[in-house]
């Protein structure tokens, strides 16, 4: 009983604390949302474009098993992984922002439109170039030489960041997503990724293939026995059905499940969330901050007590000596 009541005494204290100072808490936590709200509607929307896509090895599986009982070899398709380190790779960002001059969009802040060049750059953002071009690696580059507008590294840097890719190894699928201010921009960007990865696995592949029919005409001329000549034939017209295939075939490499669409609502900033979180964790600061502030003048006044008691007990002794 004693444990209970001393529990409830403690409670109703700490109550008191924050019903004395609720006008520093009710204050601090509506100023952390108002801010919040202010910050939260500040920030630009970002819309997300998604698309799945799966390797055609694994879409014609069966396709592939029902060929090879007629006597016709399916071309080898790239695997998930294969593709994944493709569209992770800066070749294809590369190649990507070169075809469709996506510098322009992935730095829209920096362009001006209607002049259709790239903003002149403040005397600010001139300082802080000279001095990373003084302290980095090119430390002997003078003003001139200094890049002022985005190159192409800082390009495929920027659509790094906004694209994002990761493979479903189960279902051995690949999930595909853009992030952008613009929605249609966000579903433009996506499908130009797709155009590109798609002819760039095409061109890679009618480009190997040639390779090694060249190689294997150049062995059928050097052997004159026909079980060998009859097997170089072979593996010629399976090089050159792959060609073939490459060129005729929509879905060579990969095939599109879920095609990438602009999207009707914003992805982030997720403004509610922002402002509950601001609302809980301002009100939780607040109110630690005034059991420390009450616990500070709680310590000083004991001080005080203790001082105060100790200049008593000294004077009492005082008195009795001089009474002696």
């Amino acid at each position: 009983m004693h444990d209970e009541t001393d529990d409830e005494i403690d409670l109703l204290e700490l109550w008191q604390v924050i019903w004395r100072h609720r006008k520093f808490v009710l204050s601090f936590t509506i100023g952390v949302v108002v801010i919040a709200v202010i910050w939260s509607l500040a920030m630009t929307n970002i819309y997300r474009s998604k698309t799945v896509i799966i390797p055609s090895g694994q879409s014609a599986s069966r396709l592939g098993s029902l060929a090879s009982l007629a006597g016709i070899s399916s071309p080898i398709s790239a695997s998930a992984t294969e593709i994944l380190a493709l569209l992770k790779s800066d070749i294809l960002k590369k190649e990507v922002i070169e075809k469709y001059h996506l510098l322009p969009i992935l730095f829209y802040k920096s362009w001006d439109k209607k002049k259709n060049r790239w903003k002149k750059p403040s005397e600010f953002s001139v300082f802080i170039a000279k001095i990373r071009s003084k302290f980095g690696n090119n430390s002997n580059s003078n003003a001139r030489h200094i890049k002022l507008t985005p190159d192409m590294d800082a390009g495929m840097k920027a659509l790094g960041g906004i694209f994002d890719v990761n493979v479903n190894k189960k279902l051995g699928i690949i999930d595909m997503s853009i992030e952008y201010p613009n929605p249609d921009t966000a579903d433009r960007l996506l499908n130009d990724i797709i155009t590109t990865l798609k002819n760039h696995m095409t061109a890679e592949a009618i480009r190997i293939a040639k390779k090694k029919s060249s190689i294997l005409k150049r062995e059928l001329l050097k052997t004159s026995d026909p079980t060998i000549q009859q097997a170089l034939y072979r593996l010629i017209v399976k090089q050159m059905a792959r060609i073939t295939t490459a060129k005729v075939s929509e879905n060579f490499a990969f095939k599109v499940i879920d095609p990438p669409y602009s999207p009707d609502k914003k992805y982030k900033p997720k403004r509610k969330l922002i402002v509950i979180l601001a609302f809980i964790t301002s009100l939780i600061f607040s109110i630690f901050l005034v059991f420390f502030i009450e616990s500070v003048k709680n310590a000083k006044k004991r001080r005080a007590d203790n001082s105060a008691d100790t200049i008593s007990v000294n004077n009492e002794e005082l008195t009795k000596r001089e009474k002696k």
